[in-house]
């Protein structure tokens, strides 16, 4: 290995220990919307207290068996990496388990992506590469950036039409009133919003 030159050559990013201590707690087998959004509450809720990054949480899932394939948190502040929001999490770990970058080839399945509010606009980009055909989310709106404190991007008004008419169904409004809350109890704690640019901050409690 060559460390003669000053550039970092890998990055790492990994589920948090208190989610892998818990995994085996976990049903494989989600089969209706509400258990699929209620799991990402319940994950989203528990993120931030642990110290791992905003209350933000996204699982795969094949709808048609209901099996849970990768779960992903949001790591943005134990990984150190901007980017490794919960669904970048839960697609790149589907992918590494299925062996392909494209999830619309596996296996003829048309997999979902499960996350408790509509993504940013990163997370957007990723689920249109990432080959999955359906978005399962609690709800969108203004709710999570009026409660959090977290800048969630210039999503297109047409977001949503955007991504079914690249063939991905989208499923809205399941425990919507659930998913609200964790926002604002976040929103109450005092955690640490940390948008770019020099505004991160602290909420007040």
């Amino acid at each position: 290995m060559n460390d003669a030159h000053p550039f970092a050559t890998r990055v790492n990013a990994q589920l948090p220990d208190w989610l892998l201590t818990e995994l085996h707690t976990y049903n494989t087998l989600l089969p209706t919307a509400e258990e699929r959004v209620r799991l990402v509450n319940r994950l989203a809720a528990r993120n931030y207290k642990e110290g791992n990054g905003g209350p933000f949480a996204a699982l795969v899932v094949d709808p048609a068996t209901g099996e849970l394939l990768s779960l992903g948190v949001n790591v943005v502040l134990s990984s150190g990496l901007s980017s490794v929001h919960a669904e970048v999490m839960a697609l790149s770990l589907a992918q590494a388990r299925l062996g392909t970058w494209d999830l619309g080839s596996a296996g003829g399945r048309e997999l979902e992506l499960v996350v408790n509010w509509r993504p940013c606009m990163m997370c957007y980009g990723a689920l249109i590469w990432s080959g999955v055909k359906h978005l399962l989310i609690a709800g969108h709106g203004p709710e999570c950036e009026a409660l959090t404190g977290f800048d969630e991007g210039p999503m297109p008004t047409d977001w949503r039409e955007a991504l079914e008419g690249r063939g991905i169904r989208v499923t809205s409004e399941v425990l919507r009133d659930e998913a609200i809350a964790v926002f604002a109890e976040y929103g109450r704690s005092g955690a640490l919003v940390y948008n770019a640019r020099g505004t991160g901050s602290r909420l007040r409690d």
